[in-house]
């Protein structure tokens, strides 16, 4: 090859290394090989409600199976504040949170799946604008569905009865009229708990919130 030749074959694999492209000589790199998608999680879905919701008669709730869409299904709660489900006839329903319902349904589907991951949406809150709220001291703040002749003792051992520094006396009843004005009726909590005097122990109403105020010491 003569010495032109050779300059110019070399100033070409310049040209060509100063342009980003490989030299003719060299085999492009294979490409690497695919990595397996990774395994997807379980979706972490949205109640829809807040997380102390409880469930109550009429709720529509949506029942998302992880990897299971035969078994997920949208269902109403009967009045009877059961639910049924694939493979799961009847189950209680009311009274309980999303997430409580969930890992109930998660124990029976274990009897039929390895790990089940079961969500809950309640799609239709109808017992939203049909609960009784129980706040400040007491062993578990939160709201209960509204029944017929619920009364301010019943709605308070529903959530596990007055706490240690509730001051009993002074407890009251918070409810609207059909104007949105606040009402307040005064409970005392200690003659219904401890002396059986009924006198105050009122029925309540849909959207009622019975107050518990701490004791001044």
């Amino acid at each position: 090859m003569s010495k032109i030749m050779s300059w110019a074959l070399a100033a070409a694999l310049l040209t060509s290394v100063a342009h980003g492209q490989q030299a003719p000589s060299e085999a492009a790199p294979s490409a690497a090989p695919a990595m397996p998608p990774a395994a997807a999680a379980p979706p972490v879905l949205s109640t829809g409600v807040a997380p102390d919701y409880r469930i109550g008669p009429g709720d529509t709730l949506q029942v998302f199976v992880w990897r299971q869409s035969e078994l997920s299904v949208t269902v109403p709660v009967r009045p009877d504040g059961r639910i049924s489900t694939p493979l799961n006839e009847d189950m209680q329903a009311v009274g309980k949170t999303p997430t409580a319902l969930a890992r109930d349904i998660e124990t029976k589907l274990s009897e039929f799946l390895k790990k089940p991951t079961v969500n809950i949406i309640v799609t239709h809150p109808i017992s939203l604008y049909s609960q009784v709220s129980i706040v400040g001291q007491v062993k578990s703040p939160g709201s209960i569905p509204f029944q017929e002749g619920l009364t301010v003792m019943q709605a308070v051992l529903a959530v596990g009865g007055p706490g240690e520094f509730g001051a009993l006396k002074r407890a009251k009843v918070l409810r609207k009229d059909a104007g949105g004005a606040v009402k307040e009726i005064k409970i005392n909590l200690y003659n219904i708990l401890q002396k059986g005097d009924m006198s105050s122990n009122i029925t309540l109403q849909a959207g009622d919130v019975v107050v518990i105020p701490e004791s001044h010491f």
